[in-house]
């Protein structure tokens, strides 16, 4: 679990539902069938018309990628790349075919197999590069979609509030019942506007950030094995490769090289 969504999750909904009830209203009040069909029916409907059915079968795993936490090992795949290295100049790149097996990183392993292919390095660095704007365009589904929904979702709560207030002005002649009515047709701006701000936005924003830091591990290992192709030494690898570290990750890494240098 992806504990910053979660805790977002519950502040965001909280502070709103919170808010309400510290002013003395109740959740019920709240609780609106048709404003909620409304909202959420014709935002659904929307995205749907947007996309394929393709694109929006994949909704789920980018749900999955909101709710789930990845944590990525910059400097295990940057020592490895290193060490690799290494081995390539020591033993020679065939040498590299023994271990191809033991990667766990799918990317890394299919460029290290380019280069024990002998591929040239244009075409490594082509292919690799292909490889990567595929992904960020599969990504990108998951961001546009749910923007989307954060497009649409405002825009149906004020047709909902807009319809609602047609019903409260055709039935204008019980004037007591005016103010409970209008309340009602309200609540469905207040639910197009909370869910596109709670929900649709900040899961498109997350989808972005965690494709993004996906993006620069693989730019990452590119560079790393575009380097080990061409027999650069092993040291300016690690040199190279450091500035493509996240600062705090970076950091970490110069410390760890500093205590490696004492020992």
């Amino acid at each position: 679990m992806d504990i910053a969504t979660l805790i977002g999750l519950l502040i965001g909904l909280g502070g709103l539902v919170g808010g309400f009830l510290w002013e003395g209203g109740h959740v019920t009040m709240l609780l609106v069938k048709t404003a909620a069909v409304i909202v959420f029916g014709g935002t659904f409907g929307a995205v749907i018309l947007s996309f394929t059915m393709d694109e929006i079968k994949t909704v789920p795993y980018f749900l999955k990628v909101v709710f789930t936490d990845r944590k990525i090992d910059y400097l295990t795949v940057l020592d490895s790349l290193v060490e690799t290295a290494d081995k390539a100049r020591r033993e020679g790149l065939l040498s590299l075919e023994s271990q191809l097996g033991e990667i766990d990183n799918p990317f890394l392993a299919r460029g290290l197999q380019l280069v024990i292919d002998g591929t040239d390095p244009e075409l490594t660095r082509n292919m690799l590069e292909m490889e990567i704007e595929a992904y960020e365009n599969k990504e990108k589904v998951g961001h546009d979609i749910f923007m989307s929904a954060g497009g649409f979702a405002p825009t149906m709560g004020i047709i909902g509030t807009v319809m609602g207030l047609v019903h409260v002005l055709s039935n204008i002649t019980e004037p007591d019942k005016l103010g409970g009515a209008i309340a009602v047709a309200f609540l469905a701006t207040l639910y197009g506007v909370a869910s596109a701000n709670v929900l649709w936005i900040p899961f498109a924003t997350k989808i972005k950030g965690k494709s993004a830091k996906d993006v620069l591990l693989m730019e990452l290992v590119l560079e790393g094995i575009l380097s080990i192709q061409a027999g650069e030494n092993p040291r300016v690898i690690r040199e190279k490769l450091m500035t493509f570290l996240p600062p705090q990750t970076r950091e970490a890494a110069v410390e760890q090289q500093q205590a490696q240098a004492r020992m």
